[in-house]
């Protein structure tokens, strides 16, 4: 007989009731050593009742004896549960425990790789979902005091949705932004006091962008932190100096992802991103490598490494080795604040968007890193070609001949490489509340 997904079971009970600081100087081995209890009870939870993973591991009473044992487990990758929500009914992947019926909310993945996704989550799971979220309101400072700005559309793409949760849950006022043009958010924030600013970090510079051109001041806005997620640029120090010195604020990154859940919150005083290792078991694999060689989190080879999740309380949509793409370098910190997994560069790309030109690998972060030196680049848009197998880059950007030209110098000297860049019309480039779309790839 299986737990019911409206009540939680002994481990969801320990997660739920676990508070940020309880956590965050424990120790490697008290880190493993919860992850192995919380994943043997999740296991026991929702094996019986989950077909995707009976299928995957090939056993309704898996338990692990240790958790080095997890990496002789397959790995799930985006790809199977669009293949198994494309062959089943409903059109939901199978990895979902229980009948339709058991689940209070869906959202979608945002579609930037692929198809959109159908994610379905349990009361219990959106609990799960703002208790995991306190990490990053804890290290942001978010208290009852706070007004926090959602700019932010609200639909079925999981976003800030659960930030919103999160945030009442806290006791913060929350406000709403969504079905409003960027200067009318701006005067809403104006008008509701509003001292913190969650969106992507597109967003924040497009914000700031358009309160320039109308004559707005943004830096007399009462925000005094922004929490940025959906791209890496909350990690990229160029990006995060020139939002931080726009909005006169702090910048707290974060991320996560629709099917995996709140995974990673950073700090408002440096770049870097902590894996919530109460929350998730982070693996970090050879990039482009499936199951050799498996590095554990925490060994700080210093190398490229994609980010392998497990997750620990989602018991609806469960992922169990889940493969991220997520590109990262990752370190075990010793002393600090906290002690979970460390990404100093926060994620650095995506494996499917790393291009290899003349040797090097370039990350979208590479170039928004060197854009954004620039003030005279309003928006920016990069174009990966291919000719006789040889991948190429080229630029095009909102702005004049002379940035054009001292662009061009940079990237070489920054990057090593000869990338052309060609000047665009005003207001011609695309701008998104959501995920930039930046990155055009026309190699196909």
């Amino acid at each position: 007989m299986t737990n019911s997904p409206l009540r939680p079971d002994a481990a969801q009970q320990r997660h739920l009731a676990l508070r940020p600081h309880d956590c965050w100087q424990w120790d490697e081995e008290q880190i493993r050593d919860w992850q192995l209890k919380q994943l043997n009870d999740q296991l026991a939870a929702i094996l019986p009742s989950n077909k995707f993973y009976q299928h995957k591991f090939g056993n309704e009473a898996l338990r692990l004896s240790s958790l080095d044992e997890l990496s002789s487990l397959p790995t799930t990758g985006k790809q199977e549960l669009v293949a198994s929500a494309a062959e089943a009914d409903e059109g939901i992947s199978l990895h979902h425990s229980y009948p339709s019926g058991a689940y209070s909310r869906l959202h979608r993945t945002s579609g930037t790789t692929g198809k959109p996704l159908p994610i379905l989550d349990t009361e219990l799971d959106w609990r799960c979902w703002s208790s995991t979220w306190q990490h990053v309101l804890e290290a942001a400072e978010i208290g009852v005091e706070d007004r926090v700005f959602l700019a932010f559309s609200f639909g079925p793409f999981i976003g800030f949705w659960s930030a919103h949760q999160a945030c009442v849950d806290r006791g913060a006022m929350v406000i709403p932004g969504g079905g409003l043009s960027t200067l009318a958010r701006l005067e809403f924030m104006r008008s509701s006091g509003a001292t913190i600013l969650c969106c992507t970090p597109s967003y924040a510079l497009h914000m700031a962008e358009v309160a320039e051109r109308e004559k707005f001041d943004i830096a007399g806005l009462p925000v005094k932190r922004l929490i940025v997620a959906g791209e890496s640029g909350g990690s990229v120090p160029e990006v995060r100096s020139r939002m931080e010195s726009l909005w006169q604020a702090e910048v707290v990154d974060h991320s996560g992802a629709t099917e995996i859940g709140p995974w990673g919150f950073g700090w408002p005083d440096r770049p870097g991103l902590h894996v919530i290792e109460t929350s998730f078991i982070a693996e970090l694999l050879p990039v482009e490598t499936d199951q050799a060689d498996a590095v554990q989190a925490g060994s700080g080879s210093g190398s490229f490494r994609e980010l392998v999740i497990t997750s620990l309380c989602r018991y609806g949509a469960p992922v169990i080795r889940y493969k991220t793409g997520d590109v990262v370098i990752a370190e075990r910190p010793t002393s600090g604040a906290c002690r979970f997994m460390w990404m100093p560069q926060g994620v650095v790309g995506r494996s499917d968007n790393m291009v290899t030109v003349r040797g090097v690998n370039v990350f979208p972060s590479s170039i928004d890193a060197v854009v954004r030196e620039f003030d005279g680049i309003a928006e920016y848009q990069v174009q990966v070609t291919r000719s006789v197998a040889l991948d190429q880059l080229a630029i095009s950007i909102e702005s004049d001949e002379a940035t054009q030209a001292e662009l061009e110098k940079r990237l070489q000297m920054r990057l090593g490489l000869r990338i052309p860049v060609s000047l665009a019309a005003p207001d011609s480039l695309p701008r998104s509340e959501l995920k930039s779309r930046r990155w055009q790839d026309l190699r196909q």
